[in-house]
């Protein structure tokens, strides 16, 4: 439990400051633990940040699949709406697991954990869609979304579901 919540805590830091600016003792301060405590569960930076992208990727899935539609268009649809209000909300500055792996290229175990993410994404985008052939279609249109938000903003999320309905209809 308290494991959980200091990813919860280093998830949070990791959002708001970024990941070259937190040193080890302010991201003690966030979490509300003793170092001893921190390095306990975490025993690096890197281990830190990647506990913070693991809990950010199952707090992301239960967020995205929260009241959605069973599946099919109306379903994906849904998801690009949760994208919205996950941007706005908790991601105005871009995808944060994007973010680290721009912050530590070379990290194996961060990169890992970013891939895992993102092949986990676009296996939901599959499943959900019923579409699994349109997988890394959607996927891309998701990154894209994510990627392009803080300059774009709105306009991000209406451009993508457009493409997305275009992409269904000539399908049919």
């Amino acid at each position: 439990m308290l494991k959980q919540q200091i990813a919860a805590s280093l998830e949070e830091a990791f959002s708001l400051y970024g990941f070259a600016e937190p040193s080890v003792a302010q991201l003690k301060a966030a979490c509300n633990v003793s170092l001893r405590t921190l390095y306990k569960h975490y025993p690096s930076k890197e281990a830190m940040i990647v506990a913070a992208l693991e809990y950010r990727h199952q707090r992301y899935l239960t967020f995205l699949l929260n009241e959605s539609p069973s599946r099919g268009v109306e379903s994906v649809l849904h998801i690009f709406s949760k994208l919205e209000q996950w941007m706005r909300d908790y991601a105005p500055h871009g995808c944060l697991s994007m973010n680290a792996m721009a912050a530590f290229p070379d990290n194996q175990f961060i990169s890992e954990a970013v891939k895992n993410h993102k092949q986990e994404v676009q296996q939901v985008l599959g499943l959900q869609s019923q579409r699994e052939d349109l997988a890394t279609v959607l996927f891309l249109l998701h990154e894209g979304v994510s990627s392009a938000w803080p300059v774009l903003g709105q306009q991000a999320i209406t451009s993508a579901q457009k493409a997305l309905l275009q992409l269904i209809e000539e399908d049919r």
